[in-house]
């Protein structure tokens, strides 16, 4: 029992999937605000293209 113990606190294990835990949500959250970011962009060249086709009206 007493090694078990000395092995258990000793077992490091846990902490890199804590870290591989952290490292995909850090990832995971930079994807996500890219793809918003990028979303929001396309719209807003789409919406100008579309006022640019409609109205016809000086270069675009």
């Amino acid at each position: 029992m007493k090694n078990f113990l000395k092995d258990f606190v000793r077992d490091e294990s846990g902490a890199s999937a804590a870290e591989y835990a952290l490292i995909l949500a850090i990832v995971g959250t930079g994807i996500a605000l890219a793809a918003f970011n990028l979303g929001g962009a396309i719209k807003g060249a789409m919406s100008s293209a579309t006022a640019c086709i409609n109205n016809k009206t000086g270069t675009c």
